[in-house]
């Protein structure tokens, strides 16, 4: 069988690949996105063409339109904003002539939401949102989050756990054969058998779980109108599997594509580590769309195919994408602000993509290492319609993408970015092959700050700081031009095997990084500051190595107001290092902080300086024979005596163990006692639990009670 993803020019004409594998290329020889070619040729115009789009049928009425072609089911709010995936293949549909409706954080106890606009035409598209559900509602500590920042009010309870599955599931119940599509970061980060952190299992493939069609995974604007124009023009939704980066289910009697490359079994994967790891390695592998093989994963008598991945698409694409009329509001419904509306709303993307391969981040999975970058006129312009908004105060609060300094960066040698298959193009140490010329960068920031009406263009994306490094010109613009008093950096761990295990640089980039800023600071007259990040619990790190940290900070002056546990996301290297204790390309072992005394020990060690800490830090120390650093020297983390504070602390921890709630739950927006405190709720449930009949006490059929250590069942 011919391989149906190759890498052709545009007159070949012995593919058996579907149109959108068979790129065209322009005078560069950059590739171009057949099916975005004409985007926003078929725009809407008069009063509706800077109108969102509709929410409720009334809505699509306004637009003459008795029929949906395309209904979007989401769990985020619905923002018009070009830092939604929504918004931007929602847009994208509509550019390319198709009637589309969004249907936000719906009620998933009924399928009626999911009815508003009627029978689609062609498709249900759906997506959990712009986080995985579980990221999104539960901590590090698996404990319920206290607010969601793509919803209204920022309120929690608006979408479900595991929203695609409910999402996909609701769309068959109301429109059998229906089309149903899944897709996003969830989706994406779930098409193969993989750990979930929060059921501490492997799970299937979301697939077979959701009963979806298809999946489509990484950014879904080409894909998702080339399954438009094709269902349109009467294909079926099988015909579609041969599709790039789309992921499918195959039925017990099918055949596996004899072209995949196979990976460890569901049932392999979910009792073996080892086959877990080399399911990960494999995976990881085959993410570069130049090379890439379809892969192949059995679970039981079906199958799961994965797609290579879609193709990076072209600079001319990107301009019509974010050139298109998005409104950058959120819709005209909500009455109440949207966290994280609030924090991008002024914010310009400039590129997608990100070459780091860093171990925990689920960016380069999901946008690809290949760089993908719009042109300065693009940016500028939309900096232009920004200022023109009576809204808008002359502060650009971010220019920049998954990282603020890859713009333009790229392969030097595109025969062998073809044919490359490494996992990160900085690390160990910068590829030579790899263009750092941060000019384009530079030259796009000074612009955007002379335009008029701008005061300020910020730059608040991650800083990549070894590539930084290679242009100290780039240091100095950003400091004296584009900081706001404070710089956000993540050097993220100090100990060389931890940053190792996470693909970041060594830590004398951050030192040299941090000596750069300040002299530029100073030869600027401006009192700025560096504000780091850091991860604890990540694999690899110990007691030991986080002690290094804490002193490490302590000598820099570094007081950390937030301190990121480390998440182990699906598809992560660093989730398969957590669940199997290997590395998945060395296959060895690795340490890894589970327990909950260890993981709360190396968050406490960050915040080393915080009094309610004292304790723990005091009893990690003696364990791990560092008592030198107790005491009153200039070195020592805590002092000899534990402060008032620790001890205020340790008292109310020991009442709160006593009497806290040991069930933790989302609460029903329909409830009336949301808003109550939680001692509020707490009384509520022992009255409820009194006043339930005896055959339901402690038995679990109570809602509004849970177990708790010691209570006797009738």
């Amino acid at each position: 069988m011919k391989n149906p993803f190759p890498i052709v020019q545009a007159n070949s004409q012995d593919s058996a690949c579907s149109t959108s594998a068979i790129p065209s290329q322009n005078a560069n020889g950059n590739v171009v996105s057949r099916y975005l070619d004409n985007l926003g040729e078929r725009q809407p115009t008069g009063p509706l063409a800077k109108a969102p789009l509709p929410m409720s049928m009334d809505e699509a009425r306004a637009r003459g339109w008795d029929e949906l072609d395309v209904v979007f089911i989401t769990g985020d709010a619905y923002i018009d904003h070009p830092s939604f995936a929504m918004s931007i293949l929602g847009r994208v549909l509509e550019a390319a002539g198709y009637r589309v409706g969004i249907v936000s954080q719906p009620d998933w106890q009924s399928c009626k939401d999911w009815q508003r606009f009627g029978r689609p035409r062609l498709f249900f598209a759906i997506s959990a949102g712009n986080m995985d559900s579980m990221i999104n509602h539960y901590t590090a500590n698996r404990k319920v989050r206290n607010d969601d920042a793509y919803s209204p009010g920022g309120r929690i309870g608006l979408r479900p756990d595991r929203a695609t599955l409910a999402y996909c599931q609701r769309a068959r119940e109301a429109y059998k054969g229906v089309p149903v599509i899944a897709g996003g970061v969830e989706a994406s980060l779930r098409r193969l058998a993989h750990y979930d952190y929060w059921s501490d299992k492997v799970r299937r493939s979301i697939l077979l779980d959701s009963k979806a069609d298809l999946v489509g995974f990484g950014m879904g604007e080409n894909s998702i109108v080339e399954i438009a124009k094709r269902l349109e023009s009467g294909q079926s939704v099988k015909d579609l599997r041969d599709m790039r980066g789309v992921a499918y289910a195959l039925g017990a009697s099918e055949a596996v594509p004899d072209d995949a490359l196979e990976l460890p079994s569901y049932e392999a994967v979910s009792s073996d580590k080892v086959s877990f790891s080399i399911a990960t390695r494999m995976i990881h592998h085959e993410t570069n769309p130049l090379n890439a093989r379809r892969l192949v994963q059995r679970h039981g008598t079906q199958a799961v195919v994965c797609n290579v991945p879609a193709l990076p698409i072209s600079q001319e694409a990107m301009d019509r994408i974010y050139g298109l009329p998005y409104t950058r509001k959120a819709h005209p419904s909500y009455s109440e602000p949207i966290p994280a509306f609030n924090m991008i709303k002024n914010s310009v993307t400039i590129m997608r993509g990100c070459f780091g391969g860093c171990t925990f981040c689920s960016i380069t999975a999901h946008q690809g290492r290949i760089i993908q970058s719009r042109s300065k006129d693009s940016v500028l312009n939309e900096i232009r319609q920004m200022s023109q908004d009576k809204d808008f105060k002359g502060i650009v609060s971010d220019i920049g993408g998954p990282t603020a300094n890859m713009y333009h960066m790229r392969c030097t040698r595109p025969e062998v970015e073809a044919v490359c298959r490494r996992q990160s193009c900085v690390h160990p140490k910068i590829c030579k092959l790899l263009g750092v010329d941060h000019q384009p960068v530079i030259d796009l920031m000074r612009q955007a700050r002379e335009l008029p009406g701008v005061k300020k263009v910020l730059v608040a994306s991650g800083i990549r700081m070894d590539l930084a490094r290679q242009s100290p010109e780039y240091i100095r613009e950003l400091t004296e031009h584009h900081v706001g008093g404070h710089l956000k950096v993540a050097p993220e761990h100090v100990d060389p095997d931890v940053l190792y295990k996470m693909r970041k640089p060594a830590n004398d980039d951050f030192e040299f990084f941090t000596e750069e800023f300040k002299q530029a600071s100073a030869d600027a007259g401006k009192k700025q500051f560096i504000i780091p990040y850091f991860i604890a619990s990540h694999p690899g790190s110990s007691i030991e190595s986080m002690i290094e940290l804490a002193v490490f900070l302590k000598r820099n002056g570094y007081k950390p107001d937030q301190v990121q546990d480390f998440i182990p996301a699906p598809l992560d290297v660093a989730t398969s290092m957590y669940y199997t204790g290997l590395d998945p390309f060395s296959l060895k072992e690795v340490y890894i902080a589970k327990a909950l005394k260890d993981r709360k020990s190396q968050r406490a060690l960050m915040q080393f300086f915080k009094p309610e800490n004292y304790f723990e830090v005091r009893d990690a120390l003696r364990q791990a024979g560092r008592s030198d650093l107790i005491g009153e020297g200039c070195d020592c983390l805590i002092p000899s005596k534990p402060p008032k504070e620790a001890i205020d602390k340790r008292r109310t921890d020991a009442n709160e163990r006593f009497r806290g709630e040991y069930v933790h739950t989302i609460p029903n927006p329909a409830n009336s006692t949301q808003g109550a405190s939680q001692e509020q709720r707490r009384k509520g449930s022992k009255k409820q639990q009194r006043s339930a009949p005896a055959s339901e006490k402690g038995n679990g059929k109570n809602p509004g009670v849970g177990y708790r250590p010691g209570r006797r069942v009738p």
